[in-house]
């Protein structure tokens, strides 16, 4: 019999994706213009100038054999090497080369993470609102993704957290700044999850990994400040990716870098190499992988985000939605009038509306909105929302 769990896994896509491939049809058929789609996390602000004008570089003037050829299995030694002086200059860290595997993005980071450290039976613990595919990479890699609730504030709720630990949790998930909340999570809380995991170790000797999904890093706002997870904690890896930051999420180009203040840093890093090995996730891009070295720093234009964030904050608000002001990422969180978030997504399906109900993150009566689109497309949205809002007074 073929594998069920992944036949399951290819009928049913996530919701976030199901709402993507409905916009596109209905686009195709009253015109792309007179749909508003809030689906997906698509960066719309163009990559800096720098990454074109390297790629036309790269692309003009370097052998392509040598440019499109193979890398070592975990990167180009030059490109893992740059990343970690990049890294060491911005966080103070002790990162080398051998700290550092290229992947195909965040996912492919998570995945190769998650199989690298789970066995059978562990537990992995996120905070909710979470990305929903935690749950699906979890579950590939043998483990049961477990959420913990948050505060009011979507900050994590520490005392929750700690009773929720057990002899079978193996990692933890921080995804900060959050998707789909946008909130950046404060330097307390940081700390008093670190203490926590501390704290649990020394009573039952239980080492507990910290996963950090990054790939929303440079995407504040109002100099809210993102903690280095590595600064904090030991046993910890980042998941990165530059789909984000520099506006190339088609491309498929990210990084995982290990601790290697870690107690088994060495055995950490041979496990994911032999997770890459085994899922397949070798040699990353390699034009795209020459491309990053060229452009470590460069970040897009985040004003545009902000200036969108403001305008439909400041929009959804007059209108009487209850709004969660994020400081990072660009989704807005926002309270369903009604308990159904499912019932009010499909009300605003009616108005070309497409936003995503938060049940699949993890936490009911709340939609994401995806503000990653033009300001014009924010503009002629708003009328939209206030038809919207009207219905439910």
């Amino acid at each position: 019999m073929i594998n069920q769990t992944n036949v399951n896994y290819g009928k049913t896509r996530s919701v976030i994706r199901d709402i993507f491939e409905y916009g596109k049809l209905r686009k195709a058929e009253i015109g792309e213009e007179n749909v508003f789609d809030f689906s997906l996390g698509n960066p719309s602000v163009p990559s800096p100038e720098e990454v074109r004008t390297e790629l036309i570089k790269l692309i003009s003037e370097t052998d392509p054999v040598a440019l499109h050829g193979y890398t070592s299995a975990q990167g180009d030694f030059s490109v893992r090497k740059a990343v970690a002086d990049d890294l060491n200059a911005r966080f103070k860290t002790n990162f080398t080369a051998d700290s550092i595997y290229m992947t195909c993005g965040a996912a492919a980071s998570l995945c190769i993470t998650l199989n690298a450290l789970l066995n059978a039976g562990d537990e992995v613990i996120t905070f909710a609102p979470f990305f929903p595919e935690y749950a699906v990479f979890t579950a590939n890699a043998g483990g049961t993704l477990k959420a913990v609730e948050c505060d009011k504030n979507f900050q994590p709720d520490i005392e929750k957290f700690a009773a929720a630990l057990t002899e079978k949790t193996k990692a933890v998930i921080i995804n900060s700044p959050n998707n789909p909340s946008g909130v950046v999570y404060t330097e307390r809380v940081i700390k008093s999850v670190c203490a926590a995991l501390e704290k649990h170790k020394k009573n039952t000797g239980n080492r507990i990994y910290i996963i950090s999904d990054e790939p929303y890093r440079e995407l504040v706002f109002g100099g809210a400040y993102v903690p280095f997870i590595m600064n904090y904690y030991s046993e910890s890896v980042v998941c990165y990716s530059f789909s984000k930051s520099l506006s190339l999420p088609g491309e498929r180009i990210g990084y995982i870098a290990v601790n290697n203040a870690a107690e088994d840093s060495k055995e950490i890093y041979a496990a994911v190499c032999g997770a890459g090995r085994a899922l397949g996730y070798v040699c990353a891009p390699a034009l795209f992988q020459q491309l990053i070295k060229r452009v470590l720093g460069k970040t897009v234009d985040v004003s545009v985000y902000k200036m969108n964030r403001d305008r439909l904050c400041a929009a959804l608000t007059s209108y009487g939605f209850d709004v969660v002001k994020p400081d990072g990422a660009f989704y807005l969180f926002v309270k369903s009038p009604g308990p159904d978030a499912n019932a009010f997504a499909e009300r605003a399906r009616a108005h070309e509306l497409l936003i995503v109900p938060a049940d699949s993150f993890g936490v009911k009566g709340y939609v994401r909105i995806s503000y990653c689109v033009s300001p014009h497309t924010i503009e002629k949205s708003l009328p939209a929302f206030k038809a919207l809002a009207d219905e439910y007074k």
